[in-house]
């Protein structure tokens, strides 16, 4: 197995290692108001949306985790089964693998295999060449493009890329593909400098993959013979970056520790138009199986559905809650919206 494979392999063990579905995180520093009297039913069919002219169940998705490898192979066909089967979008880990690896193509494409019709996102680094993202898209029958930005977990990776100057690339690739892009930051926070940065060179869609789920600092710290701990906590939390966000982008996505239905809903009321689960997912299917992880997928929905009539909501487009915050949240969010 080669090293890159290998380190796709060791990725998903040590997620799994670090994973905590107790420990807390920014989402537990939002509050919302419910209405006593909130005057609607509960109605699964509210949750269907429609994304890059795709239907869809619901508004959260299975977010991108893996790829690359034999393990990994395993891994996104089942949950390529649960995404089409729940009618989910469903996002690949980072195909960039394949410029080097043509031969680890099929461990991608069996999520498509699974899910022929639904929505599928490829994922590339910035550095991938444009007329290679432009094959992977191709070769993957994608739907949709995430690049993703990862520069702390690159920083923090013994192997990782030292050469961050990515902007003029990401033009490169928009140029290059004729599917929509979504930038993607990677458990470090979307912040809105870089989101306007973004906006003038003509992206639009942001998923601000916030601190507090999967820490990649701390997993490649964790391969290092010598620590960089101080990596593990320099990223903006998944409440604070879509706080931020909000006011810029009306085709935001959020992301990062997403734990159960009420953090979804927390999501959309923060301003998410879609919310992207990851390894909450990815550990419950490797505890159970992809039958019993589609059976929880479900009950989401359900609960979700709950949410929306909990809380007097009856049009997904426009989830309008009071929301209001922890102390900690509020002073960030205070010092940090001028930006």
């Amino acid at each position: 197995m080669s090293q890159r494979s290998t380190r796709k392999e060791e990725h998903l063990a040590l997620t799994q290692m670090f994973f905590n579905a107790e420990k807390s995180n920014s989402f537990d520093q939002v509050h919302l108001l419910r209405p006593a009297l909130p005057e609607t039913a509960v109605d699964r069919s509210l949750l269907q949306t429609n994304w890059f002219g795709k239907p869809l169940s619901a508004p959260f998705f299975i977010n991108a985790m893996t790829g690359g490898s034999e393990k990994s192979k395993q891994v996104n066909k089942a949950l390529g089964y649960v995404a089409g089967k729940a009618k989910l979008a469903m996002a690949l880990g980072s195909a960039s693998i394949l410029t080097k690896e043509a031969d680890q193509l099929d461990s991608f494409y069996v999520a498509r295999a699974e899910n022929p019709d639904g929505l599928l996102f490829a994922n590339v680094n910035p550095l991938t060449p444009a007329d290679s993202v432009k094959e992977i898209v191709k070769e993957l029958a994608a739907d949709a493009l995430q690049i993703h930005l990862n520069v702390a977990q690159e920083i923090a990776m013994p192997e990782g890329d030292r050469d961050f100057r990515w902007l003029e690339r990401l033009k490169e690739i928009r140029d290059a593909v004729d599917v929509p892009i979504v930038i993607k930051e990677v458990g470090s926070g979307l912040d809105p400098i870089s989101i306007r940065q973004l906006q003038a060179a003509g992206f639009d869609w942001f998923d601000i993959g916030g601190a507090g789920g999967t820490n990649f600092s701390q997993i490649e710290n964790s391969r290092r013979s010598s620590q960089l701990p101080y990596l593990n906590d320099l990223g903006l939390s998944t409440a604070l970056a879509a706080l931020l966000a909000r006011p810029l982008t009306d085709k935001l996505i959020v992301s990062g520790g997403v734990r159960n239905a009420l953090d979804v809903f927390k999501g959309l009321a923060l301003g998410g138009k879609f919310v992207g689960v990851a390894n909450c997912f990815l550990h419950f299917l490797l505890q159970h199986d992809q039958e019993a992880l589609y059976l929880e997928v479900e009950s989401w929905k359900d609960q979700l559905a709950g949410l929306l009539a909990l809380y007097g909501q009856t049009d997904l487009e426009h989830v309008q809650v009071p929301v209001y915050f922890d102390s900690e949240l509020k002073n960030y969010y205070e010092q940090l919206k001028q930006l």
